[in-house]
């Protein structure tokens, strides 16, 4: 086995570089019949939802894998290979393995415990599939993946240590409210019908809104959607369907909105969420005010004079009680070359120097010292100094939450900035989930991912060597039909019976000698390192390897079922 898998995640890159690289439909399709195509890869498979871009394959080569894969992840989504580099994570067999059963489980999705990565899976494999890119590898893989998190969810309670990304949203809008109060009798839009779009709708229709508004590109997915909200027995909740050109129109109706599409520009732009909400308030929308912050390491400007030799130009320094020239305020904002000299300067005491109110000892100078070193290396120092603490500015309640689980984004990042609007993305549940509280069973879940993962490890191991086994035992029957080919020619008078009788015994005979042989070296393959098993077994019965491969191909091309599983 040599599974490696390149990605990046709300993990490992922020979300202006995860926006960039988000993959529409056509472009992973293409992704994953690309990886195939080249040397290293011989089966591929993408994992891409909101927050994460994966790209497995099963490699021949590690290095060449990584630079390969790496490369065509920098292709296909547009961000250049210097830029996407440094976010990149990189796992390779057990430790790849390891890191899918933990995405499987919600281990590692920005909302820990969520279910909805479990149909994301299914439909990554699903596309593997339908494009013949998953082999024999990624199918045993990702069903396994499913397997796993399936267990996690029914034998832990997984599900207590965080809720699904779209409940987790709206908590955010609810800002500190119970969701179903303050869903209660609120009229909802949801834009979009794939599959987060309907588990906002239905989640919303729980929470106890009065009318969900569903719009589509293509209509007929929204009266689905909205037909199977309405003839939901547990809800109540009405519901109808609007084309997509009825948005600004619903927009200003409604109390929220959520938008999970595939689009690749903006859905909802700061202008048009304004233009609703003044159509609703009949008010001008104007953008929040932001305090104004001084550049850190600038000092107000004092009539100070200059103290003889001392290179700090105290006309940009406070004239304050207690301010010392060799003190720490003192050097901030300074270059490297100017902290050296006013280094030497307090070392070397100059006469005639007036005493600061605030003694500086040698303290002082080791300061500077060790100040003047840093700004070598990093540059300019920047001030220390607390800034005076600004009143915040209250702002008024929202008249319209907006709910923004696309990747790249549905709805301007501006409109955070406009007054009566509420707005959650994935950049703010990233912030605000990432002092989630972990429940208790996740360690649970982990010790099950551990377990599983062995378990995977050694069942791939084992199915490692089947082929040359089998190739084994399909060269020991070809020996003993030829052996008895011979007899009948050296002793054409043996009847039926008697024939029949040596050939078993024969047969019996060589079976037992392979029979233990053979279980041992499939159990000590499943071990870890148990690999070079198989390639001793083909060296010691001296095996053909393209007949081991022969038996490896057609042994690949269905699984239990009997269904396509895709080239191995």
């Amino acid at each position: 086995m040599s599974l490696l898998v390149v990605g990046l995640s709300h993990r490992s890159a922020p979300v202006s570089v995860l926006e960039r690289a988000a993959l529409n439909e056509d472009a992973r399709a293409k992704l994953v019949q690309d990886t195939v195509a080249a040397e290293p890869a011989t089966e591929a498979g993408v994992l891409a939802t909101c927050n994460r871009i994966e790209l497995y394959a099963d490699v021949d080569k590690f290095h060449a894998g990584v630079a390969e894969l790496s490369t065509l992840l920098a292709q296909h989504s547009g961000v250049g290979l210097d830029e996407l580099t440094p976010h990149l994570y990189v796992h390779y067999e057990d430790r790849a393995v390891h890191h899918l059963f933990s995405v499987a489980c919600g281990l590692d999705s920005m909302v820990v415990g969520e279910g909805q990565i479990l149909g994301q899976i299914k439909d990554s494999l699903a596309r593997a599939q339908e494009l013949h890119t998953a082999g024999r590898l990624l199918n045993d893989l990702f069903q396994q993946a499913l397997r796993v998190g399936k267990r996690a969810h029914s034998e832990t309670g997984i599900d207590r240590a965080g809720q699904s990304l779209v409940t987790f949203g709206l908590e955010q809008l609810a800002a500190g409210r119970a969701v179903e109060a303050w869903a209660k009798g609120r009229r909802a839009l949801v834009i979009g019908a794939g599959s987060m779009s309907s588990l906002a709708a239905a989640t919303l229709a729980r929470a106890g809104v009065e009318e969900i508004v569903v719009a589509n590109r293509t209509l007929d997915r929204a009266e689905r959607l909205a037909r199977i909200l309405t003839e939901g027995d547990d809800t109540g909740v009405r519901a109808r369907a609007v084309p997509m050109a009825d948005v600004a129109v619903e927009l200003t109706r409604a109390d929220v909105a959520v938008s999970c599409t595939g689009a690749t520009g903006l859905v909802l732009t700061a202008e048009a969420v304004a233009n609703a909400v003044e159509q609703r308030t009949g008010r001008p929308v104007a953008e929040s005010a932001e305090p104004a912050v001084e550049p850190s390491g600038t000092l107000p400007p004092t009539g100070a004079g200059a103290e003889d030799g001392c290179p700090l130009d105290l006309s940009a320094v406070p004239a304050q009680s207690g301010f010392s020239v060799a003190g720490e305020a003192a050097v901030a904002g300074m270059d490297a070359a100017t902290l050296e000299q006013h280094a030497a300067w307090v070392d070397n005491g100059v006469p005639g120097r007036r005493e600061p109110a605030r003694r500086a000892g040698d303290s002082d100078a080791e300061l500077i010292t060790a100040l003047a070193a840093t700004a070598a290396t990093a540059g300019r120092v920047r001030e220390h100094r607390r800034p005076e603490p600004v009143a915040e500015v209250p702002r008024p309640a929202p008249v319209l939450c907006l709910l923004d689980l696309a990747m790249p984004r549905d709805v301007d990042a501006a409109v955070h900035r406009l007054t009566g609007v509420r707005l959650v993305d994935i950049e703010s549940l990233a912030e605000a989930s990432a002092d989630a509280p972990m429940a208790a069973d996740v360690d649970q879940v982990r010790r099950i991912v551990s377990d599983e993962v062995a378990a995977f490890g050694a069942a791939q191991r084992a199915a490692h060597i089947t082929p040359t086994v089998v190739a084994l035992r399909t060269m020991a029957a070809d020996v003993v039909a030829g052996e008895i080919a011979r007899l009948e020619g050296r002793l054409p008078g043996l009847d039926e019976r008697q024939r029949g009788e040596i050939t078993q015994t024969v047969r019996r005979v060589v079976d037992k000698l392979l029979h233990a042989p053979t279980v041992r070296v499939k159990q000590l393959a499943a071990e870890p390192g148990g690999a070079g098993y198989a390639d001793a077994l083909r060296t010691l019965f001296d095996l053909d390897q393209e007949t081991v491969a022969a038996v490896s191909r057609a042994g690949g091309g269905t699984d239990k079922n009997g269904k396509n599983r895709g080239p191995a």
